[in-house]
């Protein structure tokens, strides 16, 4: 079900993220953040070489703190062919053992409507999956996240978060699979160019609601309290017209030590939040440069934008789709006892052509993210005329994200921007306009 949410992730994973252990605050009545390393390194602005400065961040990041992030983000370009090869081996198997089609068969005897028949495959299909799949779900997102010290959550935490997520799993994949099929069944020849339309509206509405009903799920979020972080935050979005009159924290501390902030939603959903680990760990300056940061995704919708370019992917995904059934169908169905492209039964191997789109397709998807973090970059800090702070808040984030990958390391597996390159248009950005 990865590949089948894929779109829907990009466009609702966070954007900043860093990672040491931290404690779940109370409301800080004015959040205490920790003093800037950027005092320490300042250079006078008007002999700033930009180059020099970044090498000065990246000779901070040494020894086996540099190997342990190089490690643990170079493992995740290989988790990407593993979650493919496992997720081709359960479609397999579901599959070639016949269990697809005898759910199939007893969900017939018992439901005459169609789209009934297939909400209730779906469920079983989701369910089974994310069971067939646990072991490496508990590897890479438990085990791994401990092994380099980026998750606070316990076994017991771990699971319960993953059993609501597979509730909400339940409801939106539900709802996207029985569309899918009611558009297979009735427009057999077109239902493509309609399926990525609807895949399109479908994306738009999670957004929406995301914020509102999916996030709380997961976080409480509560005001940030009054006081200047809070007012310089509202003066920033007040002069760039976005509609927020509140910021809001949110304890993400007892999952994760990762540094994150967002301003989400579409359409009167708009909430700007920030999590506890950024209110802790990072002082007012890089808060501030964040935050710009994220501004910019909203100001220049980017939502909207991910959302067309993305659909253009998930067009290309529909043809795959169209084409990569004609191909396996005529080679496996009898086989495997599915009949045509609009039996439910068939849903694992639709899964399995569309993981195996997707896969080949990260470059291109990666690009498009990777170019609007670039654009946020800019306009983050001309918002908060902030570069010592955005590079500080940077480097941070190279607790996880490897600093200085080679120039094609950085084309094909980055959804950002090395932190070499951000940490430079910082300096850069300093030294033409701070003088």
């Amino acid at each position: 079900m990865r590949a089948l949410l894929f779109c829907l992730g990009l466009l609702l994973s966070p954007i900043v993220g860093a990672d040491t252990p931290a404690p779940t605050p109370p409301p800080p009545a004015a959040p205490q953040a920790a003093a800037s390393a950027g005092s320490k390194m300042a250079v006078q602005t008007a002999k700033l070489d930009p180059v020099a400065a970044t090498r000065e961040y990246m000779n901070r990041l040494t020894g086996e703190k540099r190997a342990k992030s190089n490690a643990y983000f170079e493992g995740r370009y290989w988790l990407l062919l593993w979650n493919l090869v496992y997720g081709l081996a359960v479609a397999w198997l579901l599959l070639a053992s016949r269990v697809s089609a005898r759910v199939r068969d007893a969900i017939e005897r018992k439901v005459n409507q169609p789209s009934v028949r297939v909400l209730l495959y779906a469920l079983f299909y989701l369910a089974i999956v994310t069971l067939l799949s646990l072991p490496l779900t508990l590897y890479e997102d438990f085990f791994r996240e401990h092994q380099y010290g980026l998750s606070n959550l316990s076994l017991v935490a771990f699971l319960g978060e993953a059993a609501t997520g597979l509730l909400v799993n339940l409801v939106l994949g539900g709802v996207a699979i029985t569309g899918l099929y009611a558009l297979l069944r009735r427009l057999p020849n077109t239902w493509w160019a309609w399926g990525t339309l609807a895949g399109c509206g479908f994306i738009m509405l999670v957004i929406m609601v995301a914020p509102v009903f999916i996030a709380p799920l997961f976080n409480t979020y509560k005001p940030l309290p009054d006081g200047p972080l809070r007012d310089d935050i509202l003066a920033m979005a007040r002069a760039n017209n976005i509609p927020a009159d509140n910021v809001y924290w949110f304890d993400a501390s007892k999952q994760t030590t990762r540094i994150s902030a967002n301003v989400s939603g579409l359409f009167g959903t708009t909430r700007i939040s920030l999590n506890d680990n950024l209110l802790n760990r990072t002082s007012p300056a890089e808060i501030r440069a964040v935050m710009g940061h994220e501004m910019g995704h909203y100001v220049l919708n980017h939502v909207q934008k991910s959302v067309i370019f993305l659909s253009l992917v998930l067009l290309g995904g529909m043809l795959f789709l169209r084409f990569g059934w004609a191909w396996a169908h005529a080679r496996f169905g009898a086989r495997f006892g599915v009949r045509d492209i609009s039996d439910p039964a068939g849903l694992p191997l639709l899964a399995a052509l569309f993981s195996v789109y997707f896969f080949f397709a990260t470059p291109v998807t990666n690009t498009i993210t990777r170019v609007q973090e670039i654009e946020a970059d800019y306009f983050g800090l001309n918002a908060s005329r902030e570069p010592d702070g955005f590079a500080e808040a940077i480097f941070k984030l190279s607790e996880y994200r490897k600093l200085e990958p080679a120039p094609l390391e950085e084309a094909l597996f980055y959804t950002h921007p090395s932190g070499y390159n951000r940490i430079l248009a910082a300096m850069r950005w300093k030294a033409e306009v701070m003088k």
